[in-house]
């Protein structure tokens, strides 16, 4: 037996049986779930109804996430699943799904945030790697100094993601489908949310 999505082996509303008047249809189909894993990319491609694609993410290793306040938009790589509304077995797999609380790696929005802003966010130690010019102490024009300096006026960073910033690990949310179109991209948590779905981490001891 195939996998259905009709309703018509449901009861009604009021509790009686649905007469079986005719046989499962193609259009009613089901296909097996893509239970998306962490690892090196893998997309198979899926032929649906009126000759569109679907594109199955098998394994995914990073997408395009969005840190809401600030505006910005990086691709990171995704690190783990933390916490799943709907079932701990996709925690425990590490199953990528639409609504997944996950951990991302925090280097390209911190590389943004320091060379914006040239302020350092969750750095340990204030010493530079050999060979590597520091952003922050960089010599600068004295318009780039006046413009980054009313820039800074503004600047604001939720406690929470700093203290996050400094494991270099990020939670955020996925938003899209990665069984459907083949990615995972999202948006980085911050404000109630994040305290929300901290206290929920937090409650199940992960």
């Amino acid at each position: 037996m195939g996998i259905s999505r009709d309703s018509r082996h449901k009861r009604n509303a009021t509790g009686a049986k649905r007469a079986h008047y005719r046989k499962k249809r193609k259009f009613e189909l089901g296909r097996q779930a893509a239970n998306t894993k962490i690892g090196a990319k893998r997309i198979h491609t899926v032929r649906v109804r009126g000759g569109n694609l679907k594109f199955r993410a098998l394994r995914l290793d990073s997408g395009n996430f969005a840190w809401g306040s600030e505006h910005c938009t990086r691709k990171t790589r995704i690190i783990s699943v933390r916490y799943n509304a709907t079932n701990n077995e996709l925690v425990r797999t590490n199953t990528l799904v639409k609504g997944s609380i996950i951990e991302i790696d925090a280097t390209p929005f911190r590389q943004w945030f320091e060379a914006t802003y040239a302020t350092a966010l969750g750095r340990r130690s204030k010493k530079v790697v050999e060979g590597q010019e520091d952003v922050l102490n960089k010599a600068r024009s004295n318009h780039a100094t006046r413009k980054l300096e009313e820039r800074k006026k503004d600047m604001k960073v939720d406690p929470e993601i700093e203290n996050q910033f400094v494991g270099g690990r990020l939670l955020a949310k996925i938003a899209s489908r990665p069984g459907q179109s083949g990615r995972c991209d999202g948006y980085i948590l911050e404000g109630k949310e994040l305290e929300f779905y901290l206290r929920k981490i937090r409650s199940k001891g992960k």
